[in-house]
């Protein structure tokens, strides 16, 4: 499994909540294992309990988006070190489920986790996919959607870091917005050069008597 592959577990945590919009959907065992996707083995060791425990390792994870967006690089980056630190892992050279033409293992690195709960091990997985990101890329590359009120976590891998939404929906409805202000804008000015004209033909007018 790549390593890039791990970074999508913050995102994915993260986006359980849009503050703004009043939203969480992290409210049962069964939305905890929702997030681990194809790993069942990992999700079965969620319980209740986790549900509080995800929700405190989700509200750190997005603290350290909020700084990289803010431009804080060393909160960003100290904040996620408090993570591996609290959630460390192992890695290793795994070639299981992937091989070659020739049935070799195609070796790749793989991130052991050695939990004491689901939290800790999704928490350690998100954290060190996340440092891998931000070492790779660069602490810009952590950004919050700016098409309000969304501000939904992503991780930018444009060639020109030129990502600024979370999805082609949020960049759609931002664009459709910055028109809308440009045409009323466009109608004010339009308004107000009408109406400075007929003024000053009424001035000219009353000057001509």
């Amino acid at each position: 499994m790549e390593l890039a592959y791990y970074s999508d577990y913050a995102v994915r945590l993260v986006n359980t909540e849009e503050p703004a919009r009043g939203k969480d959907v992290l409210t049962s065992v069964e939305a905890v294992r929702d997030l681990f996707g194809t790993n069942k083995e990992a999700a079965r060791r969620a319980t209740d309990a986790d549900v509080t425990r995800f929700r405190s390792v989700r509200a750190r994870l997005r603290a350290v988006f909020e700084a990289a967006d803010g431009g804080d690089e060393t909160l960003s980056v100290n904040l996620l070190n408090s993570l591996l630190l609290e959630f460390p892992v192992s890695p290793q050279i795994s070639g299981h489920n992937f091989r070659d033409e020739d049935g070799r293992p195609l070796w790749h690195m793989h991130l052991a986790d050695h939990p004491s709960n689901a939290t800790a091990g999704y928490a350690a997985i998100a954290a060190m996919g996340l440092a891998f990101h931000l070492t790779e890329y660069g602490v810009d590359r952590l950004g919050l959607c700016e098409a309000p009120p969304c501000r939904n976590a992503y991780l930018d891998t444009s060639t020109n870091r030129s990502r600024r939404y979370c999805s082609d929906r949020c960049a759609t409805r931002a664009n459709v917005a910055a028109y809308r202000a440009r045409k009323r804008l466009e109608a004010d000015r339009s308004e107000r050069t009408g109406l400075a004209a007929e003024s000053a033909q009424r001035a000219s007018a009353n000057g001509e008597r």
